[in-house]
């Protein structure tokens, strides 16, 4: 795997824990910020994991996984914005970031399946 998935989702991971500490110390938002950290950070650890995966099937489901949680991660970031607690700059930053990470997934699990189909998927 490209190192620069690592580097960006590190990267993003580091964001979001400053966008955790920005949102329960100065907004005392403890709930939504959560959540945010949770999905968050979780899509570097997939991405690690897969890395270390058992198998090609084992590789694509991790970052599948990594896949979701950026996806569940701009819902987050949607809502955050939507009830004020991210300015509109602060908001397309940070967005454009988490759907950068989400186009990288989508085309390195795309083009993994196309590269290793699996058994049941041949006809």
């Amino acid at each position: 795997m490209d190192n620069l998935i690592e580097q960006k989702s590190e990267a993003f991971a580091i964001r979001i824990i400053k966008l955790y500490k920005y949102l329960s110390g100065e907004k005392n938002e403890f709930v939504l910020a959560k959540q945010i950290l949770k999905s968050g950070t979780s899509i570097g650890a997939n991405i690690c994991e897969a890395e270390n995966g058992q198998s090609k099937r084992d590789f694509i489901s991790k970052l599948s996984i990594a896949l979701k949680e950026a996806e569940e991660t701009k819902y987050w970031l949607k809502l955050l914005y939507k009830t004020d607690y991210l300015s509109e700059n602060a908001y397309n930053s940070i967005n454009e970031d988490c759907v950068e990470l989400v186009k990288l997934l989508t085309s390195i699990v795309k083009s993994t399946k196309k590269s290793n189909p699996s058994p049941e998927a041949t006809p």
